[in-house]
């Protein structure tokens, strides 16, 4: 089967087609085989080819194929999940520590990752949206809060943040988004109570001040600004950052802490659901075939266009 590899660490460039052996049946006790149809492509897989997070993978070392989110057909059967079901889901990458991701045309996969993909969706929205929309949700739980809590949104115009407000929205929250001026009606549309224009750190925590005098209750961080966003939350909040990167210091007993984004069937079977529902929202911003991947890391380096960049399979 033809996979992408990383040759070695470095730019775009060193994505390269391979070919491996398919995956049988049964070869990895507990796994199942996933024909894919589409995989997405995350800022996760620009930090790792590049070699950023080097020190996070231990002895793993390529060549390996990158690769979280996933949509695609059954080739086993799984439990509840019938060969031939369409599904969706993302690898742990990171934490499974094989190498062995979604740039490719076949993978294992453990049932726990799987869930069904609504008939009348495409496979390139089911895979836009498994892990951002999980780690988007997943930080909301993180921020514990009561209903009525203002929150911070950094980076809502992108992937995650645009989850992000609507996950906060959703569970009553109050989300201020952090975001390009252009991206205003479509974040109050996705239940923003308000936009701060993104400008320097100190513009930002003064816009922030002005709409919340007492500061906010949290930060949500998924654009990775770090400390300087600080001191717009109020004395005992709560600081989530969307990685480990830029995870600020705690002060004032705010309590600092990153998501680790882990999988989750049956929540993930109600996001996609949603999604297909119109109750939540999700954006392609490009779809290339899988063989252009190179290309594809490219675009999403550029950053000019938001939404989640997908690769056909």
């Amino acid at each position: 089967m033809r996979v992408i590899e990383v040759t070695s660490y470095g730019g775009p460039e060193v994505l390269r087609i391979a070919n491996r052996p398919e995956p049988k049946a049964g070869d990895v006790p507990g796994r199942v085989r996933v024909r894919l149809k589409a995989a997405a492509v995350h800022q996760a897989d620009l930090r790792i080819r590049s070699g950023r997070w080097a020190a996070l993978l231990g002895e793993l070392a390529p060549p390996f194929v990158l690769g979280f989110d996933f949509a695609g057909v059954l080739l086993d059967d799984a439990p509840g999940l019938p060969e031939g079901t369409r599904v969706a889901g993302f690898v742990p990458w990171v934490t499974e520590g094989t190498g062995e991701g979604t740039y490719a045309e076949v993978i294992r996969a453990d049932p726990s990752w799987l869930a069904p993909v609504p008939e009348d969706m495409d496979f390139t929205t089911a895979a836009s949206v498994p892990l951002s929309s999980m780690a988007a949700a997943q930080a909301v739980d993180l921020l514990d809060l009561p209903k009525g809590s203002p929150v911070l949104v950094s980076g809502a115009g992108g992937v995650v943040g645009r989850f992000a407000v609507q996950h906060a929205a959703a569970v009553g929250l109050r989300a201020i988004a952090l975001a390009d001026e252009g991206d205003r009606h479509e974040l109050r549309s996705l239940g923003a109570e308000e936009l701060i224009p993104r400008s320097d750190p100190a513009e930002v925590v003064a816009g922030v001040l002005g709409h919340v005098p007492e500061g906010v209750a949290a930060v949500l961080d998924a654009a990775l600004i770090g400390a300087p966003l600080l001191p717009a939350v109020r004395d005992g909040g709560v600081f989530v950052s969307a990685s480990g990167e830029q995870l600020p210091s705690a002060d004032r007993d705010i309590t600092v802490t990153a998501i680790r984004p882990r999988p989750d069937a049956p929540r993930l079977k109600q996001m996609l659901e949603s999604v297909a529902a119109r109750e939540l929202a999700t954006r392609t911003a490009d779809v290339l075939p899988l063989t252009s991947a190179a290309e594809a890391h490219r675009r999403a380096e550029a950053g000019h266009r938001p939404g989640r960049i997908v690769l056909l399979v």
